[in-house]
């Protein structure tokens, strides 16, 4: 079932590099086209997709580790939630390098 969702996606992510040089003419006004916009969107999806994949490693991992050893859920704890807040960091800071490209291209 992995290798066919692999194969879908693969195939997804081929035909759309082959059909956005269509998109990615100027309109008369000189903005840009579709395609710009297109890989901010991927290139996020891609960002918030692996931030969450990683966010739920951390859960896991601290799950793990209160439940071998209880007496050190209060660092475990404190660590988790810091590790979250990083992770969430680079989520944001993808939104913001993302919307600043878009601002870079229109203007």
């Amino acid at each position: 079932m992995r290798r066919r969702i692999a194969i879908l996606v693969s195939m997804l992510l081929l035909a759309a590099v082959f059909a956005l040089p269509a998109a990615a003419q100027n309109d008369s006004a000189g903005n840009p086209g579709l395609a710009t916009l297109a890989w901010i969107t991927i290139g996020m999806a891609i960002a918030a997709a692996g931030c969450g994949i990683a966010q739920s490693n951390a859960l896991r991992g601290a799950c793990e580790g209160v439940a071998r050893n209880p007496g050190a859920s209060d660092t475990i704890r404190l660590f988790l939630f810091l590790g979250l807040a990083l992770i969430e960091f680079l989520a944001l800071l993808t939104f913001v390098v993302c919307f600043l490209v878009w601002n870079s291209t229109t203007s």
